[in-house]
């Protein structure tokens, strides 16, 4: 495979000889040629791109056999391409240190409902050869923004992991970390990581399912799991370890949205901000043990909300509003939750995890204990 340093020594080579044998058509053939290589590297072969982070070279042809390095270079190639139908990213076992934001943005390519981008983990949660060990481990180690207040003080900095700003997009199977920082330097500043963001204008259809979102708000925080702006917003199947806040849906109405048949462990901030959610919203079968403060509203609080056939036990705060990065808001009306069928709501206590990290079911519900039977966690066709 050549690489751009080959290109340019061959072209100089190249000029070299023109000199020597004055033969312009000859070097034209010549470039023309390398030149046909270098463009070669970056298409999509049968619109599928692989990564694998210990045997894959961001100048490969992106193939299983010859697959690129990084996610962002993936994304590279995606945003290059014109034309339509669906496009898989396959994401191999191995450790990604994202060291600059995998920006999907493929402003010439359409995809619909049917024909979709998916950013996808190799080998799936229900996959008979998969194991916790196999997932694709997603951990930023980029530098943050600055963000300062009219008075010129530092308030804090942000950075992004996968961005989309795309419609019709799967995002499926990884293991998303948060990054090594120190989270509150000072009082008033914040430094966070947004692993997964979706934004854009008119945005429509994003799924993100089995995914394990884990963290730690000491040593690898893992601020927000999914801040999502745009319609038909689903998460499902995924499980948020030890992450402040789980999902936030902001800016533009989020209709047609739903949360579904997840575990939710040790949040440290709130499960789910509604900010842009409409009525519609669907919360069901998901499990949620000791959670700092269960639902966040708009800071007009004027929409209500239903939860159904789902198990809250432990939580500090049933439901507020307004709020933002440094702040849970304040209390709201309770009854803008509705508690619909089938729900357990216990404000203390906590449910029984598999820690055993050489457990197919690691951080799922103990078989047979409470809550176990909604089928919340990764596995798709959980039995």
């Amino acid at each position: 495979m050549a690489t751009p340093l080959l290109i340019l020594i061959c072209i100089a080579i190249l000029f070299l000889i023109n000199r020597l044998m004055k033969n312009t058509f000859f070097v034209l053939i010549l470039l023309l040629f390398f030149t046909s290589v270098k463009q070669s590297i970056g298409q999509i072969i049968d619109n599928k791109i692989y990564v694998n982070s210990k045997s894959g070279n961001n100048v490969a042809k992106g193939t299983k056999e010859n697959p690129v390095r990084t996610l962002n270079e993936a994304a590279k190639r995606v945003n290059h391409e014109q034309g339509e139908g669906a496009i898989t990213v396959y994401v191999a076992s191995g450790v990604y240190g994202m060291n600059e934001t995998a920006d999907f943005n493929p402003t010439k390519w359409k995809f619909t409902q049917e024909n979709r981008l998916v950013i996808r983990a190799e080998v799936l949660p229900d996959d008979v050869n998969w194991s916790p060990a196999e997932m694709p481990i997603m951990v930023s180690t980029m530098p943050f923004s600055e963000e300062k207040n009219d008075k010129g003080e530092i308030t804090g900095g942000q950075n992004y992991g996968i961005m989309v700003k795309n419609s019709h997009v799967t995002i499926q199977g990884l293991r998303i970390l948060g990054e090594p920082v120190h989270e509150n330097p000072s009082k008033g500043v914040l430094v966070r990581n947004y692993p997964i963001i979706w934004e854009g204008k008119n945005l429509e259809d994003f799924r993100v399912t089995q995914c394990l979102f884990m963290g730690n708000r000491h040593t690898l925080p893992n601020h927000l799991g999914i801040l999502a702006n745009g319609k038909a917003l689903e998460v499902d199947h995924c499980i948020f370890y030890g992450v402040k806040d789980a999902v936030v849906m902001w800016n533009s109405p989020a209709t047609n949205s739903s949360m579904h048949h997840n575990l939710i462990v040790d949040s440290y901030g709130a499960i789910i901000w509604t900010w842009s959610a409409t009525p519609d919203f669907k919360f069901y079968n998901n499990v949620i043990s000791n959670a700092n403060v269960l639902w966040i509203l708009n800071k007009e609080a004027k929409d209500s909300f239903i939860i159904e056939n789902s198990i809250v036990v432990g939580y500090n705060a049933f439901v507020n509003k307004g709020g933002g990065p440094q702040s849970f808001g304040e209390r709201a009306d309770p009854e803008k939750l509705k508690i619909g069928k089938n729900v357990v709501l216990k404000q203390l206590g906590k449910l029984d995890i598999i820690e055993d990290q050489t457990s197919k079911l690691y951080l799922h519900l103990k078989p047979n204990t409470l809550g176990t039977e909604l089928g919340a966690g990764l596995f798709l066709n959980a039995k």
